[in-house]
């Protein structure tokens, strides 16, 4: 509720623009903001970034917000590890970071500190320098890894030689553009790699290539161009003798084609090919070990010859009740993670699938799992703690690694996981998350999120949005949306293409069930989602603008007509649908936020953020719905539009600590303002 005035929204020109699809007439009055590099657009944007940040700056909430969400972001956590040779190489960001650092990590002693090796916020004043990813050497004596600036995760490929101490590593100056995302396997002796790679200026056409180190990557040959089509996305991994290579090639969100090839005779030969399936093998000696979906929605853990590797042996069966989601091998044993409803677990098992143990993780999710030499290190994320590393011991519990951190610093919560009704009668599994000490009730403030797509099962995650909310007495509800991953592949098929509209009606149903069931009240309930769940919250705006008056849309997805022009987004029309084929762009029609919008309509108060550096979903459909709304809604007096697009930043991965702070700090002193929550002197 805007109970103090705040700037009225800046002019914004509405043209006459509109195509034609399948004979029905699409209209765009807002074309003209796609062009981001546009005067008129930038003047534009700038003006709106003003407004808003007058009227966030203006809550008197935020400066709460911020100190609790800095001192909860300042707390060390990882993201990524592998082991290699003598050491757990890791992302990790230190306590009071602003990046992720590539570090080392003894993999014998847990008490021994991490080494940095690349620090990339000290290579930008705003420290807008992110390691996109990184790939060591068997022997860990060397590194490959990916830097980009300003959040556009368009990698340059670097190369370390890894040293014994401070001081003794060696940045080659090697440099290699365009390898966003970039798989690399090591020859044995370390002298070159196979990596992807794109063509220059093209988003699409990924290759794998191979490189000498000292060669001119610019003559580096294609390994791998069996491309299914432009948007196939192949990666590569090597035994660790360099005689055999794999190659996954994901051909859509449900299907990923693997070929082997025997590097001393140059031949290819196909593991799986044109089989709606998600396949992932790794080497184990003379066989490939991995998990699929073929014939078996859930997952089954298969093993191959290589010399027949398209003749599996069922190592692992599927299950009803359980989710495969990887395999490692810890010497003979395969250590395999496993999903119920979201909530992670490790099983061992013996070379002939003989269960040994099951190891308990609580609510938690695994974030990352990686085995060498016998020793098998895992990533744990959960609700209410940063995620932390542990060793899995040969008694199967769990040795953490690094130095803990104090739990006084840390929301006391309650996480349970309950089961609502959707439209249809489906049953959603929903996480809800609050202070030990509170018992919710309508009075109490509620976010609800959600995300429903690709395949991704919504688990326990370390957020501090979510701790700092609960910290002050509030609650955090997750749903796990079908179109995920919660029950499997067959969840994700169910929210999909024809199917999307299931998805919506899935968060409508959690909102819902929620102020039904007492945990809040209609006019204390705020929802959010992001990129996809940005597309939701798209959805919920149009087809539900009463279900909760206040929205926060991160880097959304809105137009589902023009959106595979833009960016990387041909690689969705899998997930979504193609608005050149008429069924599907009837699907997409249907329900595409920016399609749907109606004049005069009473619309909740909405918070779009988004980027000029997001090279996954262009910023121009943050920019184009909220001038369509800041136009259309009869409510702006109650409900205020407001947009910021941020400068430096993009899809979210890769951005500074600090500018989470700030947009953390943005998001709940808005949901706090609109809520109606500051006469209550909430939060205090």
């Amino acid at each position: 509720m805007a109970d103090t005035p705040i700037a009225p929204p800046p002019a914004t020109r509405r043209g006459e623009e509109a195509d034609v699809y399948h004979g029905v007439t699409v209209p765009d009055p807002y074309r003209w903001l796609e062009d981001g590099s546009s005067p008129d657009t930038q003047e534009w944007v700038a003006a709106h970034y003003q407004r808003t940040r007058s009227a966030l700056d203006a809550r008197p909430s935020w400066g709460w917000w911020h100190e609790r969400l800095s001192a909860l972001t300042g707390l060390p956590t990882t993201l990524a590890l592998q082991v290699a040779g003598p050491y757990l190489f890791t992302l990790e960001r230190p306590a009071g970071a602003d990046q992720y650092v590539l570090a080392v990590r003894s993999i014998t002693d847990p008490a021994a500190a991490p080494r940095t090796l690349v620090d990339p916020a000290t290579m930008a004043a705003d420290a807008a320098v992110a390691i996109d990813w990184y790939h060591p050497s068997a022997d860990g004596s060397h590194v490959a890894y990916g830097l980009s600036e300003g959040g556009t995760e368009n990698s340059v490929l670097h190369v370390m030689q890894v040293g014994e101490g401070a001081g003794t590593d060696t940045v080659l100056p090697l440099r290699i553009a365009n390898t966003r995302a970039a798989s690399v396997a090591w020859l044995p002796d370390n002298s070159g790699f196979w990596y992807a790679r794109y063509p220059e200026g093209d988003e699409y056409h990924r290759h794998i290539r191979f490189h000498r180190l000292g060669t001119d990557p610019a003559d580096d040959p294609v390994v791998f161009d069996r491309l299914v089509n432009p948007e196939t996305w192949p990666d590569v991994s090597a035994r660790r003798d360099g005689r055999y290579l794999l190659v996954h090639a994901l051909v859509g969100w449900s299907r990923v084609d693997v070929h082997l090839l025997d590097t001393a005779s140059g031949e290819w030969t196909v593991v799986v090919e044109g089989v709606d399936a998600q396949t992932s093998f790794r080497f184990d000696g003379d066989s490939i070990v991995g998990i699929t979906t073929r014939d078996a929605l859930n997952g089954r853990v298969v093993r191959a010859s290589l010399s027949s590797p398209s003749d599996w042996a069922t190592v692992v069966p599927e299950r009803p009740d359980t989710v495969l989601t990887g395999v490692v091998m810890e010497g003979d044993d395969l250590i395999v993670s496993a999903s119920r409803v979201a909530v992670d677990h490790l099983e061992r098992y013996a070379p002939d699938g003989a269960l040994l143990a099951t190891i308990d993780l609580g609510v938690a999710a695994v974030v990352a799992l990686d085995s060498d030499a016998g020793r098998t290190f895992v990533a744990r994320g959960t609700f209410g703690a940063p995620v932390h590393v542990a060793r899995l011991a040969a008694d199967n519990t769990l040795q953490p690694w690094g130095e803990p951190i104090d739990p006084a610093v840390l929301p006391e919560l309650t996480v349970r996981q309950v089961f609502y009704p959707s439209l249809d009668g489906t049953e959603i599994p929903m996480f809800v998350a609050h202070r030990a000490d509170v018992a919710p009730s309508p009075e109490t403030p509620l976010i609800l999120t959600g995300y429903g797509g690709f395949a991704i099962a919504y688990s326990p995650a370390w957020l501090p949005n979510l701790a700092a909310w609960c910290a002050a007495g509030g609650v955090y509800a997750i749903a796990g949306l079908r179109g995920g991953y919660e029950y499997g592949e067959a969840w994700h098929q169910a929210g999909r293409r024809a199917h999307k509209q299931r998805v919506f009606d899935d968060f409508h149903a959690a909102a819902d069930w929620l102020v039904a069931e007492g945990y809040t009240s209609r006019n204390r309930l705020a929802i959010h989602g992001g990129s996809n769940g940005g597309l939701l919250m798209g959805a919920t705006i149009t087809q539900r603008p009463e279900l909760a008056p206040a929205v926060w849309c991160g880097v959304p997805l809105l137009d589902m007509i023009r959106f595979p022009q833009f960016l990387i987004a041909r690689l969705w029309t899998d997930e979504y649908g193609d608005p050149d084929v008429e069924e599907e762009f009837a699907w997409l029609h249907a329900y595409s936020p920016y399609h749907r919008v109606v004049e005069g309509g009473r619309y909740p108060a909405v918070l779009f953020t988004t980027a000029e550096g997001d090279t996954r979903v262009d910023p121009c459909h943050a920019r184009k719905m909220a001038a369509l709304l800041t136009h259309a809604s009869a409510s702006q007096a109650e409900r205020p539009i407001l947009l910021l697009q941020e400068g430096r930043a993009g899809h979210g991965v890769g951005k500074p600590a600090s500018m989470k702070v700030k947009e953390g700090a943005d998001v709940l002193a808005f949901f706090t303002w609109q809520l109606g929550l500051e006469a209550d002197g909430w939060p205090a």
